[in-house]
């Protein structure tokens, strides 16, 4: 039986509730990790070194955190923004724990196969290949929701799953979908 291809997550991406009305001029005004341009963006920007995140931040209080990679130190990075924007909130609406929702997990591996990326995008239905513009193949899963951004040598970058289940199973149709159009070791 083969291996199962290993993964590492590089990117996390949520969405939380902070219970917090936030007035994102005065915010920008009092904390210097907050950059706000509402011409160019309605949100305002935080960022953290560490944990090494930043996230955007609503007036409504919702925010989206990207940069982790781990689902703790979402939950870290959150209760950190919560203690840091409460004594300038212009009106706390909840101080229950934010429930944390993750919309997207990035993670990348190595199929352990040398892919004929021309092949895969004439014979797959789901797949994008154009090598002009970049040197990866696009590979589209319905079910669960995810992308995975395939190269010649193996290396794939997955996108779009929530959780690392659906990372596994992704992985694991790819490698059973492209095994007929790996290149034969000469």
């Amino acid at each position: 039986m083969s291996k199962k291809p290993d993964f590492v997550i590089t990117n996390m991406v949520a969405s939380a509730s902070l219970g917090l009305e936030l007035d994102l001029y005065a915010l920008a005004n009092k904390i210097k990790e907050i950059e706000y341009e509402p011409e160019q963006f309605p949100g305002a920007i935080l960022k953290f070194k560490d944990p090494k995140a930043s996230l955007l931040l609503f007036k409504n209080g919702k925010v989206v955190c990207v940069g982790c990679k781990q689902r703790i130190l979402i939950e870290r990075t959150i209760d950190k923004t919560i203690k840091m924007l409460t004594p300038y909130a212009k009106k706390i609406l909840n101080t229950k724990k934010p429930k944390i929702d993750i919309t997207n997990i990035v993670a990348s591996a190595n199929l352990g196969l040398e892919l004929d990326l021309y092949k895969i995008a004439y014979k797959l239905k789901d797949v994008e290949y154009e090598p002009e513009q970049f040197p990866g193949a696009i590979l589209k899963f319905k079910e669960p929701k995810a992308s995975l951004l395939l190269f010649k040598n193996g290396k794939v970058i997955c996108a779009g799953a929530k959780n690392e289940k659906e990372i596994r199973i992704v992985l694991d149709k790819a490698k059973k979908l492209l095994k007929p159009y790996a290149e034969k070791p000469r």
